[in-house]
Protein backbone atom coordinates (compact mmCIF):
# COMPACT_ATOMS: atom_id res chain seq x y z
CA UNK A 1 0.00 0.00 0.00
CA UNK A 2 2.86 2.37 0.81
CA UNK A 3 4.26 1.89 -2.70
CA UNK A 4 0.92 2.85 -4.24
CA UNK A 5 0.78 6.02 -2.11
CA UNK A 6 4.35 6.95 -3.15
CA UNK A 7 3.54 6.35 -6.82
CA UNK A 8 0.39 8.47 -6.56
CA UNK A 9 2.28 11.25 -4.76
CA UNK A 10 5.06 11.17 -7.37
CA UNK A 11 2.54 11.34 -10.19
CA UNK A 12 0.80 14.30 -8.55
CA UNK A 13 4.15 16.07 -8.06
CA UNK A 14 4.99 15.45 -11.72
CA UNK A 15 1.67 16.96 -12.81
CA UNK A 16 2.18 19.99 -10.54
CA UNK A 17 5.77 20.43 -11.83
CA UNK A 18 4.55 20.19 -15.44
CA UNK A 19 1.79 22.74 -14.75
CA UNK A 20 4.31 25.14 -13.17
CA UNK A 21 6.65 24.70 -16.13
CA UNK A 22 3.84 25.36 -18.60
CA UNK A 23 2.74 28.44 -16.62
CA UNK A 24 6.30 29.80 -16.59
CA UNK A 25 6.65 29.07 -20.29
CA UNK A 26 3.37 30.86 -21.04
CA UNK A 27 4.47 33.81 -18.89
CA UNK A 28 7.77 34.05 -20.79
CA UNK A 29 5.98 33.84 -24.14
CA UNK A 30 3.50 36.54 -23.06
CA UNK A 31 6.32 38.78 -21.84
CA UNK A 32 8.28 38.32 -25.09
CA UNK A 33 5.20 39.23 -27.14
CA UNK A 34 4.63 42.32 -25.00
CA UNK A 35 8.27 43.42 -25.34
CA UNK A 36 8.13 42.90 -29.13
CA UNK A 37 4.92 44.94 -29.31
CA UNK A 38 6.48 47.72 -27.21
CA UNK A 39 9.66 47.85 -29.32
CA UNK A 40 7.60 47.91 -32.52
CA UNK A 41 5.59 50.79 -31.08
CA UNK A 42 8.82 52.68 -30.32
CA UNK A 43 10.02 52.09 -33.89
CA UNK A 44 6.72 53.31 -35.35
CA UNK A 45 6.69 56.49 -33.26
CA UNK A 46 10.36 57.06 -34.10
CA UNK A 47 9.52 56.93 -37.80
CA UNK A 48 6.57 59.29 -37.24
CA UNK A 49 8.92 61.70 -35.45
CA UNK A 50 11.25 61.55 -38.44
CA UNK A 51 8.39 62.67 -40.67
CA UNK A 52 7.84 65.71 -38.44
CA UNK A 53 11.06 67.12 -39.87
CA UNK A 54 9.13 67.70 -43.08
CA UNK A 55 6.82 70.20 -41.39
CA UNK A 56 7.98 73.49 -42.96
CA UNK A 57 6.73 75.85 -40.27
CA UNK A 58 9.21 76.54 -37.46
CA UNK A 59 8.03 75.66 -33.95
CA UNK A 60 4.94 73.87 -35.30
CA UNK A 61 7.27 70.93 -35.92
CA UNK A 62 8.33 71.01 -32.27
CA UNK A 63 4.70 71.00 -31.13
CA UNK A 64 3.97 68.03 -33.41
CA UNK A 65 7.04 66.21 -32.09
CA UNK A 66 5.93 66.78 -28.49
CA UNK A 67 2.53 65.32 -29.33
CA UNK A 68 4.12 62.26 -30.95
CA UNK A 69 6.39 61.66 -27.96
CA UNK A 70 3.49 61.98 -25.53
CA UNK A 71 1.38 59.60 -27.62
CA UNK A 72 4.28 57.12 -27.73
CA UNK A 73 4.48 57.08 -23.93
CA UNK A 74 0.67 56.76 -23.75
CA UNK A 75 0.83 53.79 -26.12
CA UNK A 76 3.56 52.10 -24.07
CA UNK A 77 1.61 52.65 -20.86
CA UNK A 78 -1.33 50.89 -22.52
CA UNK A 79 0.82 47.93 -23.57
CA UNK A 80 2.02 47.52 -19.98
CA UNK A 81 -1.35 48.28 -18.37
CA UNK A 82 0.14 51.24 -16.50
CA UNK A 83 -2.37 53.98 -15.67
CA UNK A 84 -1.47 56.95 -17.88
CA UNK A 85 -0.96 60.40 -16.41
CA UNK A 86 -0.62 63.06 -19.08
CA UNK A 87 0.84 65.61 -16.67
CA UNK A 88 3.41 63.21 -15.21
CA UNK A 89 4.35 61.94 -18.67
CA UNK A 90 4.86 65.51 -19.96
CA UNK A 91 6.94 66.35 -16.92
CA UNK A 92 9.13 63.25 -17.31
CA UNK A 93 9.62 63.79 -21.05
CA UNK A 94 10.52 67.42 -20.42
CA UNK A 95 12.98 66.40 -17.75
CA UNK A 96 14.64 63.82 -20.00
CA UNK A 97 14.96 66.26 -22.89
CA UNK A 98 16.03 69.09 -20.60
CA UNK A 99 18.80 66.91 -19.23
CA UNK A 100 20.36 66.62 -22.68
CA UNK A 101 21.97 69.87 -23.79
CA UNK A 102 22.32 68.57 -27.35
CA UNK A 103 18.57 68.13 -27.70
CA UNK A 104 17.61 71.17 -25.62
CA UNK A 105 19.65 73.60 -27.70
CA UNK A 106 19.75 71.93 -31.10
CA UNK A 107 16.04 71.24 -31.62
CA UNK A 108 14.81 74.87 -31.47
CA UNK A 109 17.74 76.00 -33.62
CA UNK A 110 17.04 73.28 -36.19
CA UNK A 111 13.40 74.29 -36.24
CA UNK A 112 14.03 78.03 -36.53
CA UNK A 113 16.69 77.67 -39.22
CA UNK A 114 13.92 76.59 -41.58
CA UNK A 115 13.05 80.28 -42.10
CA UNK A 116 16.23 80.70 -44.16
CA UNK A 117 15.33 79.91 -47.78
CA UNK A 118 16.75 76.79 -49.45
CA UNK A 119 19.83 75.94 -47.32
CA UNK A 120 18.10 76.67 -44.03
CA UNK A 121 15.02 74.75 -45.05
CA UNK A 122 16.91 71.65 -46.11
CA UNK A 123 19.36 71.60 -43.19
CA UNK A 124 16.55 72.42 -40.74
CA UNK A 125 14.44 69.60 -42.12
CA UNK A 126 17.26 67.06 -41.84
CA UNK A 127 18.32 68.25 -38.38
CA UNK A 128 14.78 68.34 -37.02
CA UNK A 129 14.09 64.85 -38.36
CA UNK A 130 17.28 63.41 -36.88
CA UNK A 131 17.10 65.09 -33.48
CA UNK A 132 13.37 64.53 -33.07
CA UNK A 133 13.39 60.89 -34.07
CA UNK A 134 16.51 60.01 -32.03
CA UNK A 135 15.04 61.65 -28.93
CA UNK A 136 11.70 59.88 -29.48
CA UNK A 137 13.55 56.57 -29.78
CA UNK A 138 15.46 57.23 -26.53
CA UNK A 139 12.31 58.25 -24.64
CA UNK A 140 10.46 55.18 -25.87
CA UNK A 141 13.27 52.79 -24.92
CA UNK A 142 13.59 54.33 -21.46
CA UNK A 143 9.87 53.83 -20.83
CA UNK A 144 9.94 50.26 -22.18
CA UNK A 145 12.74 49.40 -19.75
CA UNK A 146 10.95 51.15 -16.88
CA UNK A 147 7.56 49.58 -17.51
CA UNK A 148 9.12 46.16 -18.18
CA UNK A 149 10.69 46.28 -14.71
CA UNK A 150 7.23 46.86 -13.21
CA UNK A 151 7.57 50.64 -12.88
CA UNK A 152 4.85 53.25 -13.11
CA UNK A 153 4.83 57.01 -13.62
CA UNK A 154 4.89 57.53 -9.87
CA UNK A 155 8.17 55.66 -9.28
CA UNK A 156 10.05 56.87 -12.35
CA UNK A 157 13.70 57.66 -11.47
CA UNK A 158 14.42 60.73 -13.60
CA UNK A 159 18.09 61.02 -12.57
CA UNK A 160 18.83 57.42 -13.54
CA UNK A 161 16.90 57.86 -16.80
CA UNK A 162 18.77 61.08 -17.66
CA UNK A 163 22.07 59.25 -17.28
CA UNK A 164 20.81 56.51 -19.61
CA UNK A 165 19.25 58.93 -22.13
CA UNK A 166 22.47 59.94 -23.89
CA UNK A 167 23.40 56.37 -24.80
CA UNK A 168 19.90 55.63 -26.04
CA UNK A 169 19.86 58.90 -27.99
CA UNK A 170 23.03 57.81 -29.83
CA UNK A 171 21.44 54.39 -30.40
CA UNK A 172 18.41 56.22 -31.81
CA UNK A 173 20.60 58.24 -34.17
CA UNK A 174 22.13 55.01 -35.48
CA UNK A 175 18.65 53.45 -35.82
CA UNK A 176 17.38 56.47 -37.77
CA UNK A 177 20.46 56.56 -39.99
CA UNK A 178 20.07 52.88 -40.83
CA UNK A 179 16.37 53.32 -41.64
CA UNK A 180 17.00 56.48 -43.61
CA UNK A 181 19.58 54.61 -45.70
CA UNK A 182 17.17 51.71 -46.18
CA UNK A 183 14.38 53.98 -47.43
CA UNK A 184 16.64 56.02 -49.74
Amino acid sequence: MATTEKTTASAEEAVVTEDVFQSEEEAITTRMKRVDKAHNSVKNYTMAAMAVGLVPVPLIDMAALSAIQLKAVHSLAGIYDVPFSKNLAKSIIGSLLGGSIAVTLAMPVASLIKVIPILGQSSGTISTALIGSASTYAIGKIFVEHFESGGTFLDFDEENAKAHFKGLYEEGRAFVASHKAATS
